[in-house]
């Protein structure tokens, strides 16, 4: 079952990911298609080039018809989500941004516990959001608010925030019993960065130097 939620996960970021930057190529290519379309139409008036500018005023008119006005809202609806959700999936994995430079400074039982510390603070703070994201969704339904364009219920997107929330709660709870059980700590494999390696063994060089 974690598994399975796990690639749920995964694939919605993915998913969004993908069609956002689609939409937002298609978006750019579509505005700058119909300015070259209307210089065209300028330079066949100007040269009074008659086919030229038959051919331009349809182009015009056919990428104008196309309506793309929707892609900018849909965009920044799909990165809330995929905000909100990346930052469960950087809980699990170990890439969510944290300061810890005081459980790094410590030891032995000190540092098991301000950890623990921390990742309840990150428990309960989600637990918090989540509440607090639950009530806000529910007076958005009940006021039957709409998105201007694409015309969507708005409580559906506000959605993003109760259950990303929730996700994330699960995941920091995951971490805690991971901790508690194995004392182990889930870290991102810097390794995997190309360069990084690199730049490790440089400074390793110019400290031993």
């Amino acid at each position: 079952m974690l598994r399975l939620l796990d690639r749920l996960e995964e694939v919605l970021i993915a998913t969004l990911i993908a069609a956002a930057t689609i939409l937002i190529f298609l978006s750019v290519t579509h505005r700058f298609a119909i300015g070259f379309a209307a210089d065209l139409v300028g330079l066949a008036r100007t040269h009074e080039i008659a086919w030229l500018n038959d051919f331009a005023r349809s182009l015009f008119k056919a990428l104008k018809a196309i309506n793309l006005n929707w892609a900018q809202e849909a965009c920044i609806y799909m990165f809330v989500w995929m905000a909100k959700f990346g930052a469960a999936y950087g809980v699990r994995t170990g890439i969510h941004v944290g300061v810890d430079i005081l459980a790094e400074r410590l030891t032995g039982a000190k540092r098991r516990a301000i950890t623990m510390i921390a990742m309840s603070g990150g428990v309960i703070f989600t637990a918090i959001i989540t509440v607090i994201g639950t009530d806000f969704v529910y007076h958005v339904r009940a006021g039957g608010q709409i998105s201007p364009d694409l015309e969507l219920k708005m409580w559906l997107i506000y959605l993003a925030v109760p259950l990303g929330s929730a996700l994330m709660c699960f995941r920091f709870v995951q971490a805690l019993y991971r901790y508690i059980t194995t004392g182990e700590i889930a870290h991102h494999d810097h390794g995997a960065v190309d360069g990084l390696d690199d730049e490790a063994e440089d400074l390793a060089k110019g400290g031993h130097a």
